[in-house]
């Protein structure tokens, strides 16, 4: 009968969705609930050289042993602790010798396929210090069947405490998980322990999780889970899941209360701000085996359908898709709303708008509590109104610039022929289309954002005067952005970048043309 072990680490992959910053009270509440939980291995979260200045103790990244000390108690009871190295991003050399007193029984250490041959030797390293080791070969999927045989035939060699199957990108098959155990269980010393950590792109982790109770060896097995399944992205196993699955099938005397206490206290908070678990992109990743950082990234742009973004991964490089390589995506991205043809269907257009003075209507909420100011500028004679990205309904825009594909998808049939659209919407009867690449911004993280783009167009035009209406910058409160039922979810520290840069921009512009707000913003400035 299978001997099976839980080693949580909601420190450590739950830090993904709060930059690892639990706060110091909370740390020790996680670690104190886990014991009583009666867990059998904690992971206090990352041991790295690359996470500095920040307030001691309030993170799960950790500098030194000495910090994670202040986190384990005198009295481990049962329970073993652990951190994680991910290859590359600690100086073992200061590592301190393992003796009775250090705080942690054991390293994990996380590497790629690319790096195999160095790692194992700090796990060789780290296990002649007396620490525990844990074997993490990412992306086990990876391997070919002689590669993973080849693997495990040098861990053999050094005998580390554990050898993990690492699910990193959820892909994992019921059926093909089992393949990979019986691999391992009959190449691996009986000694080791077989780990196995999961992610749940595809909804998987709970089954696979199961699966591995029902085989039937005799065989040391430790299987990760996270509280609340907290964790990047689509998230992991959850603990509070799998204990109550292991006490009332496999008779375990694992303490519920503790977790839900943890869940209801703690994590709902973090949940609120930055949700994680299933979604569709998170699916997408994990069914073109990619890192799941390409779909969030794409995802944030907020100008793609979920078609779209399938599409690119279908351009994306075979050795790009493990490590997120954010350049890469970023050029890969513009490259594909930069790839329709330029269409030009109004050649005078520049007549039209530049002895006149643009009204620019974004969806921001005061164009909405400002309605009646933009309805009596937009009826003056010399006024040519635009909407960005919708119709705007208080008043019959002349035309609609849109730049976003999400939304033209969104806009009826009925308004193609008044659309100034970049060359990457798919509208053959748009009234005037532009070249997408020529309009985009140098500022990082609004590099095409509509309404920039738009002003930079109509400058190009031979615009001299343009008002701003409903463009109120950016908030991390979704419910704040839009009218309209648009959405846009960012966090607070992207929301600021973006608005610093919009500012940015409008100031630039102003220079070149008369640039003045309507209505009043609540992020956003130009001089």
């Amino acid at each position: 009968m299978n001997r099976i072990n839980i080693l949580d680490c909601t420190l450590r992959d739950g830090g993904y969705c709060n930059n690892w910053n639990f706060g110091f009270d909370n740390i020790k509440k996680i670690v104190n609930n886990l014991l009583e939980s009666k867990i059998d291995i904690i992971e206090c979260g990352f041991l790295t050289d690359s996470f500095k200045n920040h307030p001691p103790f309030s993170f799960s990244k950790f500098n030194n042993l000495e910090q994670i000390k202040n986190i384990i108690p005198q009295n481990k009871q049962h329970c073993k602790f652990v951190a994680m190295i991910n290859f590359g991003d600690f100086d073992i050399s200061n590592l301190p010798q393992h003796d009775s007193n250090s705080a942690l029984d054991g390293i994990r250490v996380a590497f790629h396929k690319k790096d195999l041959k160095d790692a194992l030797q700090v796990c060789k390293k780290i296990k002649e210090k007396g620490y525990l080791v844990f074997v993490q070969p990412m992306l086990s999927s990876c391997y070919s069947d002689s590669e993973f045989l080849s693997l495990i035939e040098k861990v053999n060699q050094f005998t580390p405490y554990a050898f993990y199957i690492v699910d990193s990108f959820g892909t994992i098959s019921v059926k093909n998980l089992v393949r990979l155990f019986y691999i391992v269980e009959n190449n691996l010393n009986r000694n080791i322990w077989i780990g196995f950590h999961s992610h749940n792109n595809m909804q998987l982790a709970f089954s696979n999780a199961q699966s591995l109770l029902d085989i039937q060896v005799n065989r040391n097995i430790i299987i990760d889970s996270s509280i609340f399944g907290m964790g990047r992205g689509a998230g992991n196993l959850n603990t509070e899941l799998f204990l109550n699955c292991l006490n009332e099938d496999f008779g375990t005397d694992y303490k519920l209360p503790p977790i839900l206490n943890v869940i209801d206290e703690i994590l709902n908070d973090f949940y609120k701000k930055n949700p994680w678990g299933y979604s569709l992109q998170t699916y997408l990743s994990a069914k073109h085996n990619i890192h799941p950082n390409y779909a969030s990234f794409l995802t944030d742009k907020n100008t793609l359908t979920i078609e779209d973004i399938n599409k690119i991964f279908c351009l994306m490089d075979e050795n790009k898709k493990y490590s997120f390589d954010k350049k890469y995506i970023e050029q890969l991205y513009l490259s594909y709303m930069s790839q329709s043809p330029i269409l030009t269907v109004a050649p005078f257009l520049a007549e039209t708008l530049k002895n006149n003075t643009i009204l620019l209507i974004a969806p921001g909420k005061t164009s909405e509590t400002e309605k009646e100011k933009i309805i009596a500028f937009a009826n003056q004679s010399d006024v040519i109104s635009i909407s960005i990205n919708f119709n705007y309904s208080h008043l019959d825009p002349k035309w609609i610039f849109i730049s976003n594909l999400r939304r033209f998808k969104q806009l009826p049939q009925k308004y193609h022929s008044k659309l100034i659209t970049t060359s990457n919407i798919p509208c053959d009867n748009a009234y005037y289309k532009a070249k997408y690449s020529s309009l985009l911004l140098p500022e990082e993280g609004i590099e095409d954002n509509a309404g920039l783009m738009a002003i930079k167009l109509l400058i190009s035009l031979g615009v001299k005067k343009i008002k701003l209406a409903g463009f109120d910058g950016y908030s991390a409160h979704e419910e704040e952005n839009f009218i309209n039922n648009l959405t846009l979810a960012i966090n607070n520290s992207l929301a600021e970048k973006m608005n610093i840069g919009m500012s940015k921009m409008l100031k630039e512009f102003s220079k070149t043309i008369s640039l003045e707000f309507l209505t009043t913003p609540k992020k956003l400035t130009i001089c």
